[in-house]
């Protein structure tokens, strides 16, 4: 029996841990939504297909399809992947699914967020959403673990990066943004965070990258490599359109200290060149009045931050671009323990993020339960 909780997890005694700790597998959703994806879908659905079996290497994959896709799943992906019936409006499982917490006596919780669809019926990516809302309930009620009622507090996976050690990393841009919990102070902000993922501290950056059209999520911007480390992307041109917003960023992150009293090891990830859709390929995208338009006049964001710890690998969003060989190399430099899978994801930038924003970790309790 699942249980609806009214407590905070700090509370019980339960954190958020680091992405970089054991899963007992991961979370996804399948894409299908042809005002996001282009030609059907079809060309998206393979990159997710391809990020699956990836995954599915070091740990158990489940994906979530809507009835009407699920033989076309089924049969694109391998036997090893579980596939189980469940509806949502898109397929972006970091900001749609739960966050999961767990506690020392080897027991975990999930959280269920509010959900807007990044903004709201004025600023959102599309409308409705109400299948979204759903989807955490749902994987808890699947894997029979109880949850945390925050349905009160919008919040996105993509949002936040933790330490599992007590720090979370986050952009004011995206938190305090009206579009988000304008009824809520920065200090009450924090506090919300505090008492739902165990953190002792917050840094707050202030933006996320120029175009990011989540509102400056961080997961685009800087990721924890494991405590006192993070990987930040990178460019040193004043000249590119995200030197300011980075240079601020590592500003921020060379003068903090995190909740351990450490200051923090930075890695840099160079950018490759950023993406757009050519013209034929914006008019193999649906039009809607309730969805963020697509065209080959907008630029799409492109980064190696946006990538996926797993047990044992890491899972590497890469563009064709010459960029990609020294990225390889760095995450292997930062991973010598971890196989780096390299996957050409241009199909997801397109569609508004990457690998970070369509995978869910579930962590895995310290009794291996």
């Amino acid at each position: 029996m699942v249980v609806d909780l009214y407590s905070t997890p700090i509370q019980d005694g339960y954190r958020m841990p680091g992405e970089f700790e054991k899963h007992k597998g991961t979370w996804m959703l399948w894409p299908t939504r042809t005002d996001t994806w282009r030609s059907g879908a079809k060309p998206a659905q393979r990159v997710y297909s391809e990020v699956a079996k990836a995954i599915s290497m070091f740990e158990q994959v489940t994906m979530c399809v809507g009835a009407e896709q699920f033989e076309n799943a089924r049969a694109l992906l391998p036997d090893d992947i579980r596939i189980v019936e469940l509806s949502s409006n898109d397929a972006w499982m970091r900001d749609i699914g739960p966050t999961f917490v767990t506690n020392d006596k080897g027991n975990i919780r999930g959280i269920d967020w509010g959900f807007n669809a990044w903004g709201g019926i004025e600023e959102g990516l599309y409308y409705p959403w109400d299948k979204d809302l759903l989807v955490k309930q749902k994987v808890l009620e699947i894997e029979q673990i109880n949850r945390y009622d925050a349905n009160d507090f919008i919040l996105e996976g993509g949002a936040i990066t933790v330490d599992g050690q007590g720090t979370l990393i986050t952009t004011e841009q995206c938190l305090l943004n009206p579009n988000r919990n304008p009824q809520l102070t920065k200090e009450e902000t924090e506090e919300k965070l505090r008492q739902y993922l165990g953190i002792e501290k917050v840094i707050w950056l202030k933006g996320g990258l120029i175009g990011d059209e989540t509102d400056g999520h961080v997961d685009e911007v800087v990721f924890f490599v494991r405590p006192g480390e993070v990987a930040i992307g990178w460019t040193d041109d004043p000249d590119h359109p995200q030197y300011p917003v980075l240079q601020e960023a590592i500003t921020i992150l060379q003068e903090a200290t995190d909740a351990k009293g450490r200051k923090l090891k930075i890695h840099k990830l160079h950018l490759p060149q950023q993406v757009t859709l050519s013209e034929s390929e914006s008019l193999e995208i649906d039009f809607s009045n309730h969805s963020f338009e697509r065209t080959s006049e907008k630029t799409f964001i492109a980064t190696y931050i946006n990538c996926y710890l797993c047990n044992g690998g890491v899972i590497l969003p890469t563009f064709d671009d010459p960029q990609d060989v020294y990225a390889i190399e760095k995450f292997k430099e930062m991973y010598p323990d971890r196989k780096i899978i390299p996957i050409n994801t241009r199909e997801i930038s397109v569609g508004g993020g990457n690998i970070h924003c369509i995978t869910q970790q579930q962590p895995l309790p310290y009794n291996g339960k």
